[in-house]
């Protein structure tokens, strides 16, 4: 503390210490397509892997669409190798719904070993880490035995040379199934498509079944990479979010404009951590769709992941009672009550803290991806505490300020009162956390455990 002075807030930086790393900590995928795009306006340090998009097979095994000698596809792996940055070669895509070359090229053992050997030809020669197999969709049956025949042969002719083979799915339901368990072990990871479901047609809640599916059928979480979209849907068009940022500067706050809905930066950022936490990382359709700056996606993406240290996390553990700041239900929903309970090793009581400024955090659940939130906006004694999905106000902005005794109170910066257990003598569980001007009682006080 200050000599003669009030305690100190401490920074975020500072609470986080040493364990907050820079670097990414996870895989960030992007989608680089053939017919739009600067390959040097590309933020090729917030990526891992880019998909240059897109090859197409021929039923005989051989590759359209693209050469390897493409001097846009050479600028790009020169520039993304420069920092670092893998490139892979995605063969497929949707193509108007015609996956007849997949279907008759992989139904054939003569043309998959012909495909096989030219996807090598191919990645050596442009300089490649591998192949990303999008083909749209096989079927549960004779197709998918097919597309577990292909997976085998082109993992293992990828494997033998260091090169990766990945593929990119359906979220889940009945195309999901076209692709096998036993091909899990033969493709590095998968790219989730969890967009397009619906209207809306990429909620949080999809992001999560879509996850839940995969990992219900056995895939390792390390393989299941989340995909996003950095574009919008409206019941008849498709919209790139930075025409959406053109037409409405509110847009990177928010989810839809009129009929057009999309992930704007809270949601994006809650399915960044999703994808950390619960998966192997994200995936991006499509890098130039997004905008530079404030407003990029992408760099709401580096931020989830850099401040978050690789998952690091705290558990705010009251003085009086010995309990932990916890989610209701455990719930995911907007709204859903804060209290304290017995602690424990579930993610609905930790908390990771990002930096917003001045000092101040935000308190991000690992079990929902939502912030500690005063409810309503109130300054009253006694408002009480649920999550929310951020929108970036001062009532889910806190600083924590030591009292030099190993606690800190957690003070809301719209209203300067403090996180308090509800009626400051109760130890029970499921007693609110509320907000009341600081008294400096133990059920004020909170010491943040980190896990």
């Amino acid at each position: 503390m200050a000599c003669g002075g009030a305690p100190d807030a401490q920074t975020a930086e500072e609470l986080l210490g040493e364990a907050e790393g820079g670097a990414l900590a996870t895989r960030v995928v992007g989608y680089f397509p053939t017919w739009a795009g600067d390959v040097n306006a590309i933020q090729y340090d917030k990526l891992t892997h880019i998909n240059y998009a897109f090859a197409l097979p021929t039923a005989q095994g051989g590759i359209t669409g693209v050469s390897s000698g493409d001097a846009r596809l050479r600028s790009l792996v020169q520039a993304a190798h420069a920092r670092g940055v893998k490139v892979l070669i995605a063969v497929g895509g949707w193509n108007d719904g015609n996956d007849s070359a997949f279907e008759q090229m992989a139904a054939n053992a003569g043309a998959r070993t012909t495909f096989v050997n030219n996807m090598v030809a191919f990645v050596n020669a442009a300089g490649l880490d591998g192949v990303d197999l999008d083909w749209e969709y096989p079927e549960p049956g004779a197709s998918a035995q097919n597309f577990a025949a292909l997976a085998r042969e082109l993992g293992a002719a990828m494997r033998s040379r260091g090169k990766l083979l990945t593929a990119a799915v359906v979220a889940n339901g009945y195309y999901g199934d076209g692709i096998p368990t036993s091909s899990f072990a033969d493709l590095d990871f998968l790219n989730i498509m969890a967009y397009d479901g619906g209207h809306p047609h990429s909620t949080y809640d999809y992001a999560v079944q879509s996850l839940n599916y995969w990992v219900g059928r056995g895939l390792p979480r390390s393989k299941a990479v989340l995909g996003v979209p950095f574009y919008g849907r409206s019941p008849s068009s498709y919209v790139a979010y930075s025409q959406l940022v053109a037409w409405d500067a509110q847009a990177p706050y928010k989810d839809n404009v009129g009929d057009v809905y999309y992930n704007g930066i809270a949601t994006i950022q809650a399915k960044a951590r999703l994808g950390l936490q619960q998966g192997g990382g994200v995936m991006i359709w499509e890098l130039t769709q997004d905008t530079q700056g404030a407003t990029s996606l992408l760099n709401a993406i580096a931020q989830v992941l850099q401040t978050s240290g690789g998952g690091t996390a705290y558990r705010l553990v009251n003085k009086l009672t010995g309990k932990c700041v916890d989610i209701d239900g455990p719930s995911g929903a907007d709204g859903a009550v804060i209290h304290q309970w017995a602690c424990h090793t579930g993610t609905s009581q930790q908390w990771v803290m990002e930096p917003t400024d001045s000092g101040y955090v935000r308190f991000v659940s690992r079990y929902s991806g939502k912030v500690l939130d005063v409810s309503e906006v109130s300054t009253a004694d006694g408002a009480r505490l649920h999550q929310w999905g951020w929108v970036g106000g001062a009532n889910q902005q806190f600083r924590a300020v030591s009292l030099g005794n190993g606690f800190h109170r957690i003070e809301a910066r719209h209203s300067g009162k403090v996180l308090d257990v509800a009626n400051c003598w109760s130890s029970g569980d499921g007693t609110a956390v509320q907000q009341w001007v600081w008294s400096n009682n133990d059920c004020q006080q909170f010491r943040l455990e980190a896990l």
